[in-house]
């Protein structure tokens, strides 16, 4: 989401004040009947100050893109990372000074006019004053915009026609070495609220249909009891990108978490991401020998895949798997006319 460089107030009326000043110093130079000279200039001086201040504004707003109209993964990013709320307040606050503004410059503008000429002088100074108490009642609101635009311009990329899957799991189970396997290349790593690491999401195609995968540190692989509001939230946002989940378990418990810790967490999961199908990977079967102590943990063996992702033992199959993944349609369903004719 780009928002623009958002100034200070004193930058904001520096830049419309200096600009008047120029435009005033331009009127001066020419040759005007004296009792009209003075009138012109301050007039000038108000009107440009004014439109300077009024465009940087409305650049500021038009380029924030209307939250309603955006993919509800990044309406939920957005409420996460600085708040929805907040942000449109502080627009609606830019709004209203441009509104005060164009007010200003036409009441000011026609005062000048109507007035004698030695009162212009006057009459520009108070324009001033009034133009600066509105520009700096803004001022939190441009602080505010200034904070949501470092905040949110390490929003990642999504790309929301390709089939996206959703990599869970405890730490240390895998996650980023299987990413690696499957997409064949470095992910792009992009930064996550409250994540430390961030995201990592990586690109691949299988059979020309694109293939998103995002792995998720920090994320889902706690258990949901220890997660913060702002943590829930983000699984709500990923649950708007889902067609599928791989959960890995490390069936060799090297991790440093038991099987039933990694089963329970699972089954937290499957209940948060109730209409998305689940797949089960269990990865470090290089480490077992003997294998039936699994058979507990494993719910569907149709769904179930053994692998070594840092062997590469598995990969294919995971890659049929990926294939047969249908992506969901979340389309808003219309309601259907109930008038009667």
């Amino acid at each position: 989401m780009m928002i623009p460089t958002i100034p200070t107030p004193e930058e904001l009326l520096d830049k419309g004040f200096s600009r008047g000043k120029k435009q005033a110093d331009l009127i001066r130079s020419q040759k005007i009947p004296k009792h009209l000279k003075g009138k012109r200039i301050e007039e000038r001086r108000v009107v440009t100050s004014c439109q300077v201040i009024k465009d940087k504004l409305k650049s500021i707003i038009d380029a924030v893109p209307e939250i309603e109209e955006l993919h509800p993964f990044y309406q939920d990013y957005i409420d996460i990372t600085v708040g929805v709320d907040d942000l449109k307040q502080s627009l609606g606050a830019l709004n209203w000074a441009y509104g005060i503004i164009t007010q200003l410059e036409k009441e000011y503008g026609a005062k000048i006019r109507k007035n004698p000429s030695e009162k212009a002088t006057a009459i520009q100074k108070q324009a001033y004053g009034r133009i600066s108490s509105v520009v700096n009642k803004i001022k939190k609101d441009l602080d505010f915009l200034d904070f949501a635009k470092q905040n949110l311009r390490n929003m990642p990329t999504i790309d929301f026609e390709a089939t996206t899957i959703v990599i869970a799991g405890f730490p240390n189970v895998g996650k980023s070495t299987l990413l690696r396997q499957i997409t064949g290349a470095d992910p792009q790593v992009a930064n996550y609220p409250f994540t430390t690491k961030g995201i990592q999401i990586g690109h691949t195609e299988i059979h020309w249909r694109s293939i998103q995968i995002i792995d998720t540190p920090g994320l889902l692989d706690r258990p949901v009891l220890e997660m913060n509001d702002i943590e829930m939230n983000a699984i709500v946002a990923l649950e708007h990108l889902a067609d599928a989940i791989l959960f890995i378990f490390d069936a060799s418990e090297t991790c440093g978490f038991h099987l039933e810790n990694q089963y329970n967490l699972l089954k937290q999961i499957e209940k948060i991401f109730s209409e998305i199908p689940v797949y089960y990977l269990f990865n470090k079967m290089d480490l077992i020998e003997d294998r039936e102590y699994l058979d507990q943990y494993i719910d569907d063996m149709d769904k179930s895949i053994f692998i070594s992702a840092i062997e590469g033992e598995g990969v294919d199959e995971i890659n049929r798997i990926i294939r047969s993944i249908k992506k969901i349609d979340r389309s808003p369903v219309e309601e259907e006319d109930d008038e009667y004719y």
